[in-house]
């Protein structure tokens, strides 16, 4: 189809390789198509009410390399379920998805692509089922997305997790001290496992395996039994230990998005071990430095060859599918078959084979 006019929005979390998707898909629909790019401001706020800004080669020539994404992300999220705080602070919920594809219309798009994870992809799937074309482009550091061997972003956030490990094996084997290091990963331990395994992690906590703290203990106390007294701990904020619940903040229940703010399990992690064990305990949390910054060189080619890939996708008319990565080529996967779902790591995973072959402890039993 003869493409016009395209939109394209961002949502859910911020991560590196963003703009780098929206330079390529403006740059490809204008160089290849001679269409217009709008970018919808602030994620599906953007769509509902019609905050837009015109995309062209000029303003984004600029953007491969910048973190963060220049169209903004959105606290409130959902347009089917919109939350947002009323003139006595309590939060309201509204279906605005109608007023959304009512400016969809007004604003003469003959696509939207929605660049983001599980959550934003399924809300895609949603508006493609109300009549919208839509053209996915998958987001997360979390790499938890289905259908896509690797989301952009999160090669960079594994990258950031990777360089601090390296400076915690320096102070850690300098003080004979056990440093943890807290990092992203709600549902899904692909950045602890991956950064851990590339850092020389001696323990990796993921959700996906609930830790037993005697066994945790256990491969520390053999480290010190074999003259290395210093341990380095990788651990997904979503981590629990055998029997227990997933570490939250308390101010989880005023968040617009509706989810539990997790958080903590390094500081929990680290007072266990200093009941068992007589050595200096250290945590760090790396928090959103893993979002931000510069994209890696894979997170701009991978998010260059997505963008890219989408428009052409469009200009087909192949409405209702997401580009993916199918190593080595960028392929379509329905919108259907993915919405909502969420990649865990499975527990004998090949990752999981090689850690705990080469000594990596996960918690359930092997030093």
């Amino acid at each position: 189809m003869a493409l016009q006019r395209v939109g394209i929005l961002t949502g859910g979390g911020d991560c590196s390789g963003l703009n780098a998707v929206i330079r390529a898909v403006t740059r490809t629909a204008i160089i290849q198509y001679g269409a217009e790019v709008l970018g919808l401001e602030n994620g599906f706020d953007g769509l509902i009410f019609g905050r837009t800004m015109r995309l062209t080669t000029g303003n984004t020539k600029d953007i491969l390399t910048l973190g963060g994404t220049i169209l903004g992300t959105t606290n409130k999220g959902n347009p089917f379920a919109y939350r947002e705080f009323d003139e006595e602070g309590q939060i309201t919920v509204s279906d605005l998805s109608a007023q959304a594809m009512d400016t969809f219309t007004s604003l003469g798009l003959d696509c939207l692509f929605v660049v983001g994870g599980e959550g934003t992809l399924e809300l895609a799937h949603k508006f493609q089922q109300m009549g919208m074309p839509v053209v996915g482009i998958p987001k997360t550091i979390d790499n938890d997305l289905e259908g896509t061997d690797y989301t952009f972003g999160f090669q960079t956030a594994v990258q950031v997790a990777c360089d601090a490990m390296d400076r915690l094996h320096t102070t850690g084997r300098s003080h004979d001290r056990v440093m943890i290091l807290e990092v992203m990963g709600r549902n899904a331990g692909w950045i602890a496992l991956e950064a851990g395994l590339a850092g020389g992690a001696h323990i990796i906590l993921i959700p996906e395996i609930p830790y037993n703290l005697d066994n945790v203990v256990a491969k520390i106390q053999h480290r010190i039994r074999g003259k290395s007294p210093f341990s380095i701990i990788m651990v997904a904020e979503g981590a629990r230990e055998e029997g227990g619940e997933r570490i939250t903040q308390g101010t989880a229940t005023t968040r617009l998005q509706g989810v539990e703010q997790l958080g903590g399990i390094g500081f929990h992690l680290a007072n266990q071990i200093r009941e068992r064990i007589p050595l200096e305990v250290r945590t760090t949390v790396l928090g959103h430095i893993q979002r931000g910054g510069s994209p890696t060189a894979f997170d701009r080619v991978l998010g260059t060859r997505l963008g890219a890939a989408a428009v052409d996708a469009a200009a087909r008319g192949d409405f209702g599918t997401m580009v993916a990565l199918k190593t080595p080529d960028i392929v379509l996967v329905p919108l259907s078959e993915l919405a909502g779902l969420c990649r865990t790591v499975p527990v004998d995973h090949q990752l999981i084979r090689a850690a705990e072959a080469t000594g990596v402890n996960l918690g359930r039993g092997a030093m």
